[in-house]
C-alpha cells in the first residue's frame, strides 16, 4: 500500500493498523532548535483520546506517546527536547484491542466501510476494525499536529463542533472558552446541553450521526501558499479530506458563496491605522488566489454517521452471499466529536508545510 505519506516540506508518514501492536508517525522536515515536551504533545493527545465520554467509542486507549528519534534532551531545561532537524518517529501503542469483536465480519462486507473497497484493490484487508481504514490512524496525526505547531508557533489554531444532524448552533452564541467545558467542543453552551439529549437518544438506538467541524487558524502571514498547483487552500482541502469519513471541506463562506452577490461576497479593504491593509469582511477564509490574506483561515468539514451502527443492514460477503450485517464492537455514535482535534492538527500540518515553502521560495517568513 502506497500514499501514506502528506506534506512537501513538512512530510509526515503514518503508519499502523488499528488492532496492531502500535501505530504512529514519522516526520521529516521538521526544523532543528525548536523545543516541545511530550506533556505538550500529550494535551492535544487526550483532546482526541477514546473513552472519555459516552459520546464516544468506549475502548480505552492512553494514546501515550514515545518519540524515538530527531531529538536531544535540553541542557538547561528538565523534560524538554529540542529537534535536531532529522525525521522525527513516535509510537503510540495499543493496549485495548478486542479483535474478537469483529470475526463474524472476516468475510462480510460492512455498509458504509471500506471493507469492499479494500478487497476489490489489494484482494486482502485487515477486518480487525478495519486495519488502516480505521479512525484509530488519525493518533498519529495528532501527533504530528502537534510538531507542526511548533513550526508556527504564532498561530492560534482552535477546532469546535458547529453541528450534529440537522441541530446547528447559534454563531451568536459563539465562546471559545466553552469548547473545553462540554464533551462535544461545542462553542455554544445552549446547543451543547440540547445535544446531549438528542445524541443520548441516537446512541441508545444503536444508531449514529453525521455532524460538522469548524477550524480556525488565527496569525498566519499574508502571502503563504501560490498560485494554481500549490494552493494553500487546495492543501487544507486535501488534507481535511483525507480524514476518515470525511465526505466534503469548505473555506470561508464555502458553498453557501454560491448565493452571494458580487457585492457581498468580495472583501473590501482599507489601509489601517497600522499602515497594513485591512479587510472589511472575510467571506474568502483567509485565503484569496490560493494565497492567505492575513486574516483568520476558516475550514469546514462534513463528517458522515459512523457507518458501524447495530441497525441490521443488508449487504454481502467475500463469496458473493447476500447477508444482513450487524456490526458488533465499541464504536462512536458521531464521529465528528473526536474528529476536532484531528481537524486543528491536519490545518497546523498544512500551514507549517506552506511556511516553510514559502521561506525556502522568497527567503521571508
Amino acid at each position: 500500500m502506497s500514499f501514506n505519506t502528506f506534506g512537501h516540506m513538512f512530510r509526515v508518514s503514518t503508519w499502523g493498523e488499528s488492532h496492531g501492536p502500535a501505530l504512529g508517525c514519522v516526520v521529516d522536515g521538521c526544523p532543528p532548535g525548536l523545543e516541545i515536551t511530550l506533556a505538550e504533545i500529550q494535551t492535544f493527545m487526550d483532546k482526541r483520546r477514546p473513552g472519555q465520554s459516552r459520546f464516544t467509542t468506549q475502548r480505552q486507549e492512553a494514546d501515550i506517546v514515545e518519540i524515538l528519534s530527531g531529538v536531544l534532551p535540553h541542557e538547561n531545561k528538565d523534560d524538554v527536547l529540542i529537534t535536531t532537524g532529522t525525521p522525527i518517529s513516535m509510537l503510540i501503542k495499543n493496549t485495548d484491542q478486542r479483535s474478537k469483536d469483529y470475526s463474524e465480519i472476516k468475510d462480510r462486507y460492512r455498509p458504509g466501510h471500506a471493507d469492499f473497497t479494500y478487497d476489490a484493490k489489494y484482494g486482502i484487508r485487515d477486518y480487525r476494525g478495519g486495519g488502516r481504514s480505521s479512525a484509530r490512524e488519525t493518533a498519529a496525526r495528532v501527533a504530528a499536529g502537534a510538531l507542526a505547531r511548533k513550526v508556527i508557533p504564532d498561530v492560534t489554531i482552535r477546532g469546535a463542533l458547529v453541528q450534529i444532524g440537522n441541530k446547528k448552533i447559534d454563531r451568536s452564541r459563539w465562546d471559545w472558552d466553552e469548547v473545553n467545558n462540554n464533551d462535544f467542543f461545542c462553542p455554544d453552551a445552549e446547543m451543547a446541553a440540547e445535544w446531549v439529549d438528542y445524541l443520548d437518544g441516537i446512541r441508545k438506538n444503536g444508531s449514529s450521526i453525521g455532524a460538522v467541524v469548524e477550524v480556525v487558524a488565527e496569525g498566519a502571514i499574508a502571502g503563504l501558499g501560490a498560485p494554481i498547483y500549490a494552493k494553500l487552500d487546495q492543501d487544507i482541502a486535501s488534507y481535511m479530506m483525507s480524514i476518515n469519513a470525511v465526505k466534503g471541506v469548505e473555506i470561508g463562506n464555502g458553498f453557501d458563496a454560491a448565493t452571494l452577490t458580487g457585492e457581498e461576497n468580495a472583501d473590501e479593504m482599507r489601509m489601517g491605522n497600522d499602515g497594513q491593509v485591512q479587510f472589511l469582511s472575510n467571506n474568502a477564509g483567509g485565503i484569496l488566489g490560493g494565497i492567505s490574506t492575513g486574516e483568520p483561515i476558516i475550514a469546514r468539514f462534513a463528517v458522515k454517521p459512523t457507518s458501524s451502527i447495530l441497525t441490521t443492514r443488508k449487504s454481502v460477503t467475500a463469496k458473493g452471499e447476500e447477508i444482513d450485517v450487524r456490526t458488533k464492537g465499541r464504536h462512536d455514535p458521531c464521529v465528528g466529536i473526536r474528529a476536532v482535534p484531528i481537524g486543528e492538527a491536519m490545518m497546523a500540518c498544512a500551514i507549517a508545510d506552506h511556511f516553510l515553502l514559502h521561506r525556502g521560495q522568497t527567503g521571508r517568513v
